[in-house]
């Protein structure tokens, strides 16, 4: 028990929120003692979400309730911009904080202001925050302070794209993205384009053209390329379905490379990835739900020299919890699949 980690989890009865507590339950080295909200600070969380009735939780304060001197690790699964001050109030008292907001994902302050429409109001801290898109981020993650989970639709995009775009198979320049997700991805605030009745039997395309995560697919894509330019056409869709996401990538392949030898990239570069799933199929929705597996299909397109990639996940576990939970066990020294190995809930 002496490696048992104490948690608080920020923002607790929001989806990420519960999503958390559901997979920590699971995990072996670590504990739940804090639960913080605003709104439903003095509440169980099981009257919220009575899944989770009789698991012996802690009440929700208020996050400065918290004795933080006695948090080893804090998960923040708050709004941006509240993140961030919380996230700089707690810092310098809790060893890890893994944080599921966008506030810490841009490197860049003047591009965060410019995509979230608001200063971002501490950019040392910024600047110490290691991304994490696990997969991509293993050497970075080992000990890191501040963790800043990838949001679902770039985890979904770049998981896709990277191992194909590392290898030079792609021409970046053709990028076309089209996203859909269940709308759990819209988070739990009332709204009536989120209500049953306003969503079911239809879908709808937002944030056309301007969606706050195509900056954070294009800063990952500069990375690995070096090619500043490099501008993704991105357009997501909720569609009625609980949670859930499916990316369909077309892509103009790089000269002299043909599906097959994309094919044969892929399997060897995920080969070993215990949540990675590269099939000759085209993965579904429903057989990744509440699992932490990302699945993945590549195709050859119609149109000469274009290959379709399709891409999988549960928008709320690998796209958010799940994700974070594996970042936080590499951060520990960990095995990263630890309270991660969970099937999938089909059907």
């Amino acid at each position: 028990m002496s490696n048992v980690k104490k948690a608080a989890i920020l923002g607790a009865s929001g989806y990420t929120g519960a999503e958390t507590i559901r997979l920590l339950l699971g995990h072996p080295n670590v504990k739940i003692v804090a639960l913080t909200g605003h709104s439903n600070a003095g509440r169980e969380i099981s009257e919220i979400y009575p899944n989770l009735l009789g698991r012996n939780l802690p009440s929700i304060i208020s996050w400065d309730e918290v004795d933080w001197s006695e948090i080893d690790v804090a998960f923040a699964c708050l709004p941006h911009g509240a993140s961030q001050e919380t996230i700089a109030a707690i810092r310098s008292q809790v060893p890890t904080i893994i944080d599921l907001s966008a506030d810490f994902r841009l490197a860049d302050p003047a591009l965060y202001e410019k995509t979230y429409g608001r200063p971002h109001n501490y950019p040392a801290l910024l600047k110490s925050a290691v991304y994490g898109l696990t997969e991509f981020a293993r050497d970075n993650l080992t000990g890191a302070a501040l963790v800043a989970c990838p949001g679902c639709y770039p985890t979904c995009s770049l998981l896709s794209l990277l191992p194909g775009i590392k290898a030079g198979l792609f021409k970046p320049s053709s990028i076309i993205i089209d996203a859909k997700s269940g709308i759990t991805g819209a988070g739990r605030k009332i709204s009536d384009r989120l209500i049953y009745s306003e969503l079911t039997d239809g879908a709808h395309a937002y944030g056309v053209g301007n969606h706050r995560h195509a900056p954070e697919i294009d800063q990952m894509l500069t990375r690995v390329t070096g090619n500043d330019d490099i501008r993704v056409s991105f357009t997501p869709h909720l569609i009625p379905m609980n949670r859930g996401m499916i990316t369909t990538i077309y892509v103009d392949l790089a000269k002299g490379f043909d599906l097959e030898f994309v094919q044969k990239t892929y399997k060897k570069a995920y080969e070993n990835e215990p949540f990675i799933i590269v099939s000759e199929s085209v993965p579904e929705t429903r057989h990744f739900k509440a699992s932490n597996r990302f699945g993945l299909g590549l195709f050859k397109d119609r149109v000469e020299h274009r290959i379709i990639l399709i891409g999988v996940i549960d928008n709320l576990t690998k796209g958010s919890a799940g994700q974070a939970v594996q970042n936080y066990n590499l951060t520990q020294g960990w095995d990263e699949t630890l309270g991660l190995m969970g099937s999938a809930a089909f059907p």
